[in-house]
């Protein structure tokens, strides 16, 4: 127990040992729920601070819930690395949201997470009420994937704190000009853990199996037809303005087939921008406003 969150482990539906954090706002609220779902090697502690504005929001605050996927942060890990795929991963969600008794919530996906939102919304579409989207979208740039896959490969282990935060400043920085050496040192401290006295990645390396064999020289499977699924909810799209996973015209076409999908696109941010910078927060506090007043 955190003086912030709650910590909760849950069981799989395969009986592993998921964890969870659910950030509780001071007084009883009739809000939506917001579930955050991180990118494909990170953790629940990259939405801490957003998950903190937005649980304590003067006006419309919210349970704010996050989740670490199996082999990441403090889930257990798979001795089957082949179930570290979209569809288990997405079912995993659904058994947290059962442990929690939440039936309907607001979902935030990046990366990897806008991918299960997808999944979701084919097979269980009834528990969406509105998506955000983090530099993700149904189709991706396969050499922003293989970009991604180069730098896990050859990820080292930093010597102490400080190392962490200069790699991570060294491999990133030039994308990520508006950030702060405290930005920094926050993702530093989110995706890396103190194990024992070593700092290291904090996933299972087993993770990095699911990348091996993807040929990045041809175009990578799309999911339009499950965003076809999402026409009727309210969404909202953040795209880092020097990504290079998610293209300026994948966001065009989603919105041609989602007229009403609202869009944000982060100066000084590559993929994915950092949701609790700049005047983020309140864009996604008003966001999600909307959709709680929409489900009213």
């Amino acid at each position: 127990m955190s003086e912030t969150f709650t910590e909760v482990f849950y069981d799989a539906p395969d009986k592993l040992t998921l964890y969870g954090r659910v950030y509780q706002p001071a007084s009883e609220t009739e809000n939506l729920p917001l579930i955050c779902l991180p990118g494909l090697t990170r953790n629940s502690r990259d939405f801490h601070e957003l998950a903190l504005i937005l649980a304590n929001h003067p006006a419309t605050p919210r349970k704010v819930v996050t989740f670490d996927y199996r082999g990441r942060g403090q889930s257990a890990y798979d001795h089957e690395w082949q179930n570290y795929n979209i569809r288990v991963e997405a079912g995993d969600i659904l058994a947290g949201l059962k442990a929690l008794n939440i039936d309907q919530a607001i979902f935030l996906g990046t990366s990897r997470g806008g991918f299960i939102i997808h999944v979701l919304a084919a097979v269980a579409p009834q528990v969406l009420k509105g998506v955000i989207f983090n530099d993700i979208g149904p189709e991706i740039v396969s050499d922003g994937l293989r970009q991604i896959s180069d730098y896990l490969s050859k990820s080292k282990s930093p010597a102490d704190w400080q190392h962490a935060t200069a790699l991570q400043k060294a491999v990133h920085g030039k994308a990520f000009p508006a950030l702060g050496d405290a930005d920094w040192d926050r993702f530093a401290r989110a995706i890396y853990r103190d194990d024992n006295g070593k700092i290291r990645s904090d996933y299972d390396p087993n993770l990095l199996k699911t990348l091996e064999g993807i040929d990045f020289s041809v175009k990578l499977p799309d999911l339009w037809a499950q965003f076809e699924l999402m026409k009727d909810l309210p969404l909202l799209v953040i795209r880092g303005e020097n990504t290079t996973l998610l293209a300026q015209e994948t966001v065009d076409d989603m919105m041609r087939r989602h007229p009403a999908l609202q869009f944000i696109n982060v100066g000084g941010q590559g993929h994915a921008p950092f949701l609790e910078t700049g005047q983020l927060p309140q864009l996604i506090a008003a966001f999600l406003a909307g959709v709680d007043l929409r489900a009213d």
